[in-house]
């Protein structure tokens, strides 16, 4: 049998070696900092690009790093902070307040009304300045953009007042979605309340969240809308959150709700028919600020089922839940 020389090219199916097909070590580096808290890994990239990430002393340009944590990561000129183990909290946004780190125009923001204690923590999505209601933090960046994503199946519910008048044949035309200027919006679950003066009470419920969508959707059937508040965030509700009142999630229903998704978080897998478990909590009140209690005739939908526990979650379907869920 011949040998082939050194010379001779390799053969189109030999395969490259183990070193060749070894992927680096470690994590990318905008998820480590987004895991640190610091920020959201999309806003993690941008400071990369902007030259305020340095990684053993030599200040980054591009993201496409990745690190094993013996390294030392300076994001402007502050070491990384150590990863604490994730945690959720449930917090009443005010109007008023704008949802980001710092504002160019001065406005008083989420962040520096958090109470002194609270770590570093970053927000799952965004409220308008001017709408209220619960707003969800996390000191993971990874788990807020795992809760941002259209994909989780996640149902967002809001109550709005707006002036003008409507019928529920008119709402009823949003379950097909709408184009407003040129944006396609999708299917909107809207139920008119009752009518107050020259204004409307609605219930809304979508699972989109894009910017400013309730506003611009009733706005496109004729209606201006001058108070909005969100009811809940997937299974998390407002529940009897007062304005500027913040609460942590307990881990054990974070896990839960996380389902599959749990182990990347510290949890574990669930298993395929978790046990339903007790809460004593008392019943669901309404959010503070919205006048009377809703009732199904007089005030529109409540803000949850009946049976909703003041946990801060609640059944929800499809999304990352590919588990039974624990009623909390």
């Amino acid at each position: 049998m011949t040998t082939p020389s050194a010379d001779t090219p390799p053969k189109a199916n030999d395969q490259p070696t183990d070193d060749a097909q070894a992927t680096p070590e470690g994590e990318r580096i905008a998820k480590v900092i987004a895991r640190a808290g610091v920020c959201s890994r999309r806003e993690a990239e941008k400071l990369i690009a902007e030259g305020r990430v340095s990684v053993d002393g030599q200040v980054l340009s591009s993201p496409a790093l990745n690190v094993t944590g013996a390294e030392k990561i300076v994001v402007d000129g502050n070491p990384l902070p150590q990863q604490e183990p994730t945690r959720l909290w449930r917090y009443y946004k005010e109007a008023g307040l704008v949802t980001t780190a710092r504002d160019p125009e001065g406005r008083p923001t989420v962040f520096s009304r958090l109470p002194k204690d609270m770590p570093r923590v970053v927000s799952v999505g965004r409220l308008d300045v001017n709408t209220e209601g619960l707003l969800l933090l996390t000191n993971d960046g990874e788990l807020a953009r795992l809760l941002e994503l259209p994909s989780t199946g996640w149902t967002r519910r809001y109550r709005a007042r707006a002036h003008g008048r409507v019928t529920q044949a008119d709402l009823d035309k949003l379950k097909n979605g709408v184009t407003v200027e040129g944006v396609r919006y999708g299917a909107i679950e809207a139920t008119l309340d009752k009518a107050q003066g020259a204004n409307v009470w609605i219930t809304l419920s979508l699972k989109e969240g894009k910017n400013r969508e309730v506003k611009k959707v009733l706005g496109s059937i004729g209606l201006a809308v001058n108070r909005l508040i969100r009811l809940s965030y997937g299974p998390f509700q407002c529940g009897d959150l007062q304005p500027g009142e913040v609460r942590v999630v307990p881990n054990r229903v974070l896990m839960d709700q996380l389902g599959n998704n749990a182990e990347k978080f510290g949890g574990k897998r669930p298993a395929d028919h978790p046990t339903q478990e007790k809460n004593n909590n008392s019943q669901q009140r309404k959010p503070a600020g919205t006048g009377r209690k809703p009732s199904q005739k007089g005030g529109g939908k409540p803000a949850a089922k009946s049976g909703t526990k003041t946990g801060g979650a609640r059944k929800t379907k499809g999304g990352a839940h590919a588990h039974r869920r624990r009623r909390v």
